[in-house]
């Protein structure tokens, strides 16, 4: 079974976003991507300074089975970009909601959190999507 913390935001292109304070997100992608996608080999992730656009790309995943793009989730500033899995994207598959985090992002406009699905829709929106 996929998992699907409570306490974070989802995109329909299967992002996740988790509020650390008032402006601050850290995005990475889901369970249910990473199981689609099979083994990550390669992370292109925006560099720090570089402004996000919801809904908007900001790089690219590649699994041994296809490239994907990632979009963001959130608007804003990239603050860091996570060098453990630019170096070992393997992490992504085991931990995409721990150590598999993908970028923290300086957030131009929290209300933009409204736009994204809780737990609750993610999981629905996952169940339309494998019913094809």
């Amino acid at each position: 079974m996929t998992d699907i913390p409570g306490d974070l935001r989802y995109s329909r292109e299967h992002e996740w976003v988790r509020v650390e304070d008032e402006n601050l997100a850290v995005i990475g992608i889901t369970d249910y991507a990473q199981d689609m996608l099979g083994d990550i080999v390669y992370l292109d992730l925006p560099a720090e300074g570089t402004t996000v656009r919801q809904f908007a790309k900001m790089g690219e995943i590649e699994s041994v089975k296809s490239v994907s793009d990632l979009f963001a989730p959130v608007s804003g500033e990239v603050t860091a970009r996570n060098g453990t899995a630019i170096e070992h994207p393997e992490v992504v598959n085991t931990s995409p909601y721990g150590e598999g985090w993908l970028i923290r992002v300086r957030m131009n406009d929290p209300a933009e959190l409204n736009n994204l699905l809780t737990a609750e829709e993610y999981a629905a929106h996952i169940e339309r999507e494998a019913a094809g």
